[in-house]
């Protein structure tokens, strides 16, 4: 049986402002945008190439708006997928990578400036988030570990 996560709900405070953001600074697709009826809402955004989506709105959840940490977008180059977003007026991290080495750890601890060192598959990073607050990572991935 296949299992495959195709939505992520966010909460938000004001629809337009994250359909916005999502669409404009970001560059999500817009799939939907649905006023059903007063109070409830359903607006759902795809980033580039991927098959997960991004549902927001009101009535879709209960989670206080900015709750949601550590979504991560997959990208080829974190300097150039960072300098594409800065240019597109996001606020966002530098690149870092953690002591560990293996992934990066909650808040800022262990981060170390800039890319990875060898720039290794999956040790790259930099991070932004929604204007609700809710947490975007950005992870460099060049080469996929086995059955991935």
């Amino acid at each position: 049986m296949d299992l495959k996560l195709e939505v992520v709900v966010l909460p938000v405070s004001d629809v337009d402002r994250a359909r916005d953001f999502y669409t404009e600074q970001l560059g999500f697709r817009l799939d939907a945008d649905f006023p059903v009826h007063d109070g409830y809402r359903v607006v759902q955004v795809t980033p580039p190439g991927s098959a997960c989506s991004v549902i927001l709105g009101d009535g879709v959840s209960d989670a206080r708006p900015g709750s949601v940490q550590g979504l991560h977008l997959i990208v080829s180059d974190i300097e150039e997928a960072r300098r594409e977003l800065a240019d597109r007026g996001l606020d966002i991290s530098a690149p870092f990578h953690d002591t560990t080495g293996i992934f990066h750890q909650a808040g800022g601890a262990g981060r170390v400036a800039g890319a990875h060192p060898e720039r290794a598959s999956y040790g790259s990073f930099a991070s932004f988030t929604d204007p609700d607050g809710n947490g975007w990572v950005l992870q460099e991935i060049t080469e996929r570990l086995p059955g991935r």
